[in-house]
C-alpha cells in the first residue's frame, strides 16, 4: 500500500488562506505545510511534536508574527 499523504486544513481557517495544514498518513501525523505555497514542501512531524508545537502556541508562549510570510521574504 502507497503511502498517501491526506492534508486537512483547520476547521476555524479563515479561508483566505492564511491557514496551516496537517497532513496523515494511515491517520498519523505526517507534516505539516502553508496552504498558499504548497509548492514549497512540508515539514515532516511526529504526533508528539506536533501537540508541543499546538500547546506553546496556546499558552501564548512563543513570539508569533502577525504575517509569517512577510517576514518569511524579508531580506
Amino acid at each position: 500500500m502507497e503511502n498517501v499523504i491526506r492534508w486537512v486544513k483547520a476547521r476555524k481557517s479563515d479561508n483566505g488562506g492564511d491557514c496551516l495544514e496537517v497532513g496523515t498518513v494511515a491517520g498519523h501525523c505526517a507534516g505539516i505545510r502553508d496552504s498558499k505555497s504548497i509548492e514549497r514542501g512540508h515539514l515532516d512531524v511526529t504526533p508528539e511534536r506536533l501537540r508541543a508545537l499546538l500547546d506553546a502556541v496556546n499558552r501564548g508562549a512563543l513570539e508569533l508574527p502577525t504575517r509569517l510570510d512577510k517576514h518569511l521574504n524579508a531580506g
